[in-house]
């Protein structure tokens, strides 16, 4: 009798049946930090080190795909380095930290040449000249697959100063930077454009929403404004993967729910009006569109009259009980739960 091979016929969970988040807690969930300098692992934008003095330090790694996370089709290199730098400055500042060095590590396939490396490496170095960053390492490789761009940061920040996803509290205001779906409403163009195949894509006044897709930046001046005017979050992150995606992260690691307001999202006019000529709906592309790198977060409702002089800072919403979930006012009243419909590499 021939033995049962079990691992032939037991049933296997697709990935993107989890998603990012779902995987990555599965993957961590028996992981158990053994090193006492480590102070925060797994679960946050950060994780946060302990090695003896007054400053901890903040750690975070972000991987760029060609053909998952940038089309090379209308993705200037100088701009791909330059965004692949920013992205993991604005975790850092969304744990209330300041980032300070970066390592570099690069997959590179035969059709690039060393003046294209140079151009990537070109926007790299501009962001950190920038933020005031120093890239201290990094590696090469061959690639089969194209391009791949790594870069972890390390950034530091005061133990009473850092902020975690877990603080929001019962009545916290709910704050945002900036505007959402901007950056999704210049991927569509640029989308638009290839499959329209013009010789000359049609940009004309459109230009703000290509540089919030192509050249986005690290919220660093609010941070300056929040601490200027004497305000810490009580739980922040930084929007990429949806509005939507990331409220719902705060508001399930502190153990709260939320309401946000429609007529309280701030939209630009520029993304409203191409949402309309592409017969979508920029409520739902700033709720879910992603990459827009704006701070999320939460503060104490003793702190309003602090937050109103920001600039470019908005309070859309407020922390609720648990119990009462995730949810969106609309503008005539009506109730709408909050769903994760944020981008999901793992569905592409």
């Amino acid at each position: 009798m021939r033995p049962i091979l079990f691992w032939r016929i037991m049933a296997k969970t697709e990935i993107a049946s989890l998603g990012e988040f779902g995987l990555i807690k599965e993957l961590t969930k028996d992981i158990k930090p053994v090193q006492p300098s480590t102070l925060k692992g797994v679960g946050d934008d950060c994780a946060v080190m302990n090695f003896g003095n007054d400053s901890k330090v903040l750690m975070t790694t972000d991987m760029l795909l060609e053909g998952i996370h940038f089309n090379l089709e209308y993705v200037p290199l100088k701009h791909l380095g330059y965004k692949a730098a920013v992205v993991n400055f604005s975790d850092i500042y969304a744990m209330n930290g300041t980032p300070t060095q970066i390592t570099v590590s690069l997959g590179i396939s035969k059709r690039f040449s060393v003046e294209d490396i140079e151009a990537l490496y070109a926007g790299v170095r501009l962001a950190c000249e920038r933020y005031g960053v120093d890239i201290v390492g990094g590696d090469t490789c061959a690639s089969m697959t194209g391009l791949t761009i790594s870069i972890t940061c390390l950034g530091v920040a005061k133990e009473k100063d850092i902020v975690y996803r877990n603080g929001a509290k019962l009545n916290d205001l709910i704050c945002v930077s900036g505007n959402l779906g901007t950056a999704y409403m210049g991927l569509q163009l640029l989308e638009r454009e290839r499959l329209a195949n013009a010789e000359q894509p049609d940009f004309a006044g459109k230009e703000y929403l290509l540089e919030r897709q192509l050249k986005p930046e690290a919220r660093r001046d609010i941070l300056e404004a929040l601490r200027k005017a004497g305000v810490k979050p009580t739980a922040m992150m930084d929007v990429s993967d949806g509005l939507s995606s990331e409220l719902m992260h705060i508001c399930s690691q502190s153990g709260v729910g939320c309401c946000i307001y429609e007529d309280k999202l701030p939209i630009d006019f520029e993304a409203a009006a191409l949402a309309e000529e592409m017969n979508l709906n920029i409520v739902t592309c700033a709720l879910n569109g992603g990459e827009d790198y704006e701070l999320l977060f939460t503060c104490s409702l003793d702190d309003y009259e602090k937050l109103i002089p920001i600039e470019d800072l908005y309070i859309i919403g407020h922390i609720t009980k648990a119990e009462y979930g995730c949810n969106l006012i609309g503008r005539n009243g009506e109730e709408i739960a909050l769903k994760a419909q944020g981008w999901n590499a793992f569905n592409e």
